[in-house]
């Protein structure tokens, strides 16, 4: 008895220093490794979702896409508003009615399957944070399209038009303000300016974040699922982006009444959105070189049939991919049968990528006149400027083309 009893603590001993070497090299690899280096070398794209918070519910919120192989970045808006079949309740409501500042991992795990994407990184800020973050960051540059006036019980600011250095104060009370005669529209563009500045300015002031003493502060004022080391590794590569050219694409739809509220129903049930963002993706990665990687093809949207507003409605979704719609309008008639497009782009592959969001296969090639417009553009009102001109058919069904 007593030798089996010796085996067993002998044995019992082995086991714990087997686990307890085991938990050093764990530590050990946990702190040598950093997950930002590790998607950079796994050649992937990096989503962060940023959420600004006032009183516990997201007045912004916006999942970056990041690819460091071609240093380009792409952003997309997720409205409170927006309308979904929430999994957890069983219901169509409110997207920011799962948000829980305790419980971030929900509100990921509904983004994530609205966009189709994997969010490995968050940062929440909540609004009075944010003032104090700017003031960290020496004021943040915001050009203001219009001269922009707050008007609030505690303070009345009047900011000029052009470029502003916004303070702390200033700044939380531009990107919060919300005034209800204002449309919708208007308040959500201001945000979205001052998120890219804000971004931008991050960046320029990552070096001076790496300080201790700023480090420290700054991480206080922040919720995030990120190291120090992997929040400056990743700014670091955020440093690289090219703002100016990074645009916010909003999820957009249809506003609906559902059980006594307002909801942003996405388009087709959301399945837009989720090509929007593949196509997005495959633009990030796509290793095109020069002048093209970064230029924004335009359109102009003819209506050939008697369906009343089918311009404007193509006209948004073309948006969404993130082409410029410079007009839309009437063809020469209201009788076309297949949908036509006229492609002055010159490049062949950008052309079928554009038919391609329609599942059009009529496309035909135009090359640029220096003397002379063609007179069957000149039916169009179309003033030759448009990289292409869509004219919609009648087997055009609102989002594809049948019957190609």
């Amino acid at each position: 008895m007593r030798k089996i009893k010796i085996d067993a603590s002998i044995f019992l001993i082995v086991i714990i220093v087997l686990l307890l070497a085991g938990g050093i090299v764990a530590a050990v690899f946990t702190l040598r490794s950093d997950p930002v280096e590790e998607a950079l070398s796994g050649d992937r794209v990096i989503n962060v979702l940023f959420v600004i918070e006032n009183n516990g519910k997201p007045i912004g919120s916006y999942v970056l896409m990041y690819y460091a192989a071609t240093k380009r970045a792409a952003i997309f808006d997720i409205p409170g508003e927006l309308g979904l079949i929430i999994r957890r309740i069983n219901r169509v409501d409110r997207i920011d009615r799962v948000y829980d500042p305790q419980k971030i991992n929900e509100y990921i795990s509904e983004v994530n399957s609205l966009l189709s994407i994997d969010i490995g990184f968050y940062v929440v800020i909540t609004a009075d944070n944010l003032g104090k973050i700017v003031d960290l960051l020496e004021g943040v540059d915001v050009f203001i399209p219009v001269q922009f006036r707050i008007e609030d019980p505690d303070r009345n600011v009047l900011l000029p038009s052009g470029l502003n250095r916004l303070d702390g104060d200033k700044a939380l009370h531009y990107f919060r303000y919300e005034n209800p005669d204002d449309e919708r529209e208007l308040t959500v563009s201001r945000r979205q300016r001052f998120f890219i500045s804000f971004l931008k300015r991050l960046g320029e002031m990552n070096e001076a974040l790496k300080n201790p003493a700023a480090t420290q502060v700054y991480q206080s004022l922040i919720n995030t699922n990120m190291s120090r080391r992997t929040r400056i590794s990743l700014f670091d590569e955020f440093a690289d982006i090219d703002t100016e050219r990074t645009g916010i694409q909003a999820v957009g739809g249809n506003w609906r009444n559902v059980s006594d509220q307002t909801l942003l129903l996405p388009y087709y049930d959301g399945s837009l959105i989720k090509e929007i963002v593949r196509q997005t993706l495959g633009s990030l990665t796509n290793p095109i070189e020069g002048s093209l990687r970064e230029r924004v093809f335009t359109v102009d949207v003819l209506n050939g049939t008697t369906v009343n507003g089918l311009a404007g409605r193509t006209a948004e979704l073309l948006r969404g991919f993130g082409y410029d719609v410079i007009s839309t309008g009437n063809a020469d008639n209201n009788n076309y049968e297949k949908t036509i497009i006229y492609d002055r782009s010159g490049y062949h592959d950008v052309a079928q990528v554009f038919a391609d969001i329609i599942r059009c296969r009529n496309v035909r090639s135009e090359a640029p006149q220096v003397e002379g417009i063609d007179v069957e553009f000149t039916m169009f009102n179309s003033e030759y400027r448009s990289d292409f001109t869509l004219i919609i058919g009648r087997d055009f069904n609102g989002r594809y083309v049948i019957g190609n």
